[in-house]
């Protein structure tokens, strides 16, 4: 996955969520620390300043990061029913051997595994994390047609595929086509079980969702949600709970932030550690207040 960077979290008990990371999902802490202020505020929360946080590493050494930032809970937050950043997906060896790994774990399995109908190529399942975060773990079993997609290469690994909850999808699908210089893969109308247990709507109703795409790499689901859906609450100048960032690799990073300048929340900046590697990055407040961490390749 050439443009994936990293995923930002937010969590209440950070050593906890570290060892759970570790114990059960096979990443391992390269970097911690205090949230540096700049950065903070260039993520659009300055009150996250000096925030304890740890960036850890899939058990491949796939540089594709998980950023755990530790903050207050929301109490008003409901995972997937709200806009944003719903969920991040890993890819696994074997679905049900996760599955069985996981059933005794704090995360709470809260999608089984279970094939889509339409799409051999994967067999997912889903957990939630004490912290309400949801993680998908997807056996690949082939490509796409069009597309490429990861094979794990250990039993839990790399993140590959960020997945937004939108209040109007084509919005953000332009966003992503004008800002970020992706394409629709395709559009798909699904049994999304989890989504209707959720919003307690009939398990036979249909949700659409796309993918978005950098070449024949696919890395973005949008899930259009349903009219009962809201905007996620949080703290005033802290991250969003759950899943609060997404950050990508972006190949063409100086002409996009030169055009799109008033989009970003700060100017772009050399930035230090493990996401970064020394590369600028700036962050665009997206549709529904999402935030794409736009990171130079």
């Amino acid at each position: 996955m050439k443009l994936l960077r990293s995923a930002t979290l937010t969590v209440s008990d950070l050593a906890r969520s570290q060892a759970l990371y570790r114990d059960f999902l096979d990443h391992t802490t390269v970097e911690s620390g205090a949230l540096d202020g700049d950065l903070a505020s260039a993520l659009g929360a300055p009150g996250a300043a000096g925030a304890p946080y740890a960036v850890m590493k899939p058990a491949s050494g796939a540089e594709i990061y998980l950023r755990l930032v530790q903050q207050p809970p929301h109490p008003d937050f409901e995972p997937l029913k709200t806009y944003g950043w719903a969920a991040i997906e890993i890819c696994v060896q074997d679905v049900l051997a996760a599955h069985e790994r996981l059933k005794p774990s704090p995360f709470e399995v809260i999608g089984p595994p279970r094939e889509i109908e339409g799409l051999p190529a994967i067999y997912p399942m889903q957990v939630k994390g004490p912290d309400g975060e949801i993680v998908y773990l997807t056996q690949i079993r082939s490509d796409l047609p069009a597309y490429d997609l990861p094979r794990a290469a250990a039993p839990i690994d790399k993140l590959f595929i960020f997945v937004l909850a939108c209040s109007d999808m084509r919005a953000s699908i332009r966003f992503a086509e004008e800002k970020l210089g992706l394409a629709l893969g395709r559009d798909m109308d699904i049994v999304y079980t989890m989504l209707a247990n959720a919003f307690g709507t009939p398990h036979e109703r249909l949700y659409t969702i796309s993918t978005v795409i950098h070449e024949r790499d696919v890395f973005l689901e949008f899930d259009q949600l349903p009219p009962m859906a809201r905007p996620r609450p949080a703290h005033k100048g802290l991250l969003p709970p759950g899943v609060a960032v997404g950050s990508l690799s972006i190949p063409d990073f100086a002409e996009r932030v030169d055009r799109f300048a008033d989009w970003l929340i700060a100017p772009p900046a050399q930035r230090p550690g493990a996401v970064y590697d020394g590369r600028r990055a700036a962050t665009m407040r997206g549709p529904d207040g999402t935030l794409f961490e736009l990171v130079e390749m």
